[in-house]
């Protein structure tokens, strides 16, 4: 038995006859496009000539190359049009010759991309010899240079957890003994797209009680200096919100380091939260005789039970105005750090895990590795025990 001959609708072999007659193409483009043998395809067109006698007219040779030109033409505009979309989203107004290069480059290597480089070149106003010879040459020291500066920057960036800006980080390179300038730093931070957290605003924790603090001085009068560590110390209390309701943290800074020589961390705001910060102080820092320990006028602050305390401790207690923040500045600049570059950055299912995570960043951050500007840039840590050591070696 035979094998069955295909058969095709006259509708179909109609369509194959007019895009022959109306394209650029050839009937043995058409027929192998569709999977039909040329010779059908020619005795098709014949037919279909001979029908349609008069209502079509066949291309001439001049025609079908116009034709094909204006194919060709359009299929390049398509591409120069979707290439410089592209290309205007990455490069800036302007770009320099070089970031161009680098973008043929990266396009060259690209499997999805098939425009040729000569044609790369010409849509972006380039060299194509130019760009052969950029490609060939190789890397300068400068550009090296700036390369694993840049791997740096990226890498402290990141071990600070994207809290650190230029500043910051320039001091951590000079740390390494990796020579460059801040501008140089902020400029490869602005190109990498490195931007540090941005503080959010001030707001009042602690409940003032006026009455009980009448008679409380303002013994430091917004100067939060020292000239040695145990002089001075301010504290303050601030809230963090987690899924199972609010913690409460309280600490203690010695004003010549920064340092936070004692905090306390509870799901309450009473009297001995503030107590345990300055018990925790006093078991592991030096508290000079007639020390001063300022506060806010929180009720805690002004408890008969805390000025107790603060007196069995050998301390003066010291209370900035109620509801004047730059009065304890140095608390609130702490919390605000802590705030900014964890807290509000984090989300809190536990108490537990809230209050592990506090502790991380205060002692594994901020007092050992957290650059501070009013230090010159110093970690507190090595501000508070690099005085005691000079002592001890004097």
């Amino acid at each position: 038995m035979t094998a069955s001959r295909r058969r095709f609708s006259q509708e179909f072999k109609d369509e194959l006859c007019q895009e022959v007659i109306a394209t650029s193409k050839s009937i043995k483009e058409v027929a192998t496009s569709y999977g039909v043998g040329p010779e059908t395809l020619r005795n098709w067109l014949n037919k279909y000539r001979d029908a349609h006698s008069g209502a079509e007219t066949e291309l001439t040779v001049s025609e079908r190359a116009r034709l094909k030109e204006l194919e060709r033409e359009n299929s390049e505009l398509k591409a120069e049009t979707a290439f410089l979309k592209k290309a205007n989203g990455l490069l800036r107004e302007g770009a320099a010759t070089v970031s161009k290069y680098e973008y043929i480059d990266s396009c060259k290597n690209d499997p999805d991309q098939t425009n040729p480089v000569y044609k790369m070149c010409e849509w972006l106003a380039v060299s194509t010899s130019g760009f052969y010879h950029w490609l060939s040459r190789p890397t300068s020291a400068t550009a090296s240079r700036r390369a694993a500066l840049t791997a740096r920057v990226q890498h402290f960036f990141t071990a600070s957890d994207e809290t650190y800006g230029y500043r910051r980080i320039h001091a951590d390179l000079a740390d390494e003994h990796t020579e460059c300038s801040p501008e140089l730093v902020r400029q490869i931070m602005r190109d990498e797209g490195l931007v540090a957290c941005q503080p959010r605003p001030f707001r009042v924790t602690t409940e003032a009680d006026a009455h009980a603090a009448a008679g409380m001085p303002d013994l430091l009068e917004r100067d939060f200096t020292a000239e040695r560590p145990g002089m001075k110390f301010v504290g303050d209390i601030t809230y963090i919100h987690t899924w199972a309701g609010f913690v409460y943290l309280a600490t203690v800074i010695d004003c010549y380091s920064k340092k936070v020589v004692g905090w306390s961390i509870a799901d309450h705001m009473r009297t001995e939260l503030v107590e345990d910060a300055l018990k925790n102080a006093y078991a592991t820092t030096f508290i000079e005789p007639q020390a001063i320990f300022h506060s806010d006028r929180g009720s805690v602050y002004t408890s008969a039970d805390y000025r107790k305390l603060v007196t069995s401790l050998g301390m003066r207690s010291s209370m900035g105005r109620t509801g004047i923040c730059w009065d304890n500045a140095m608390a609130e600049s702490f919390f605000a750090a802590l705030k900014n570059e964890r807290v509000y950055r984090t989300v809190y299912a536990t108490k537990k895990q809230a209050r592990r995570d506090v502790i991380s960043y205060i002692e594994g951050f901020y007092n050992a590795r957290r650059r501070h500007s009013a230090l010159d840039y110093r970690c507190p840590n090595d501000v508070h025990y690099s005085y005691t050591q000079s002592v001890t070696a004097a």
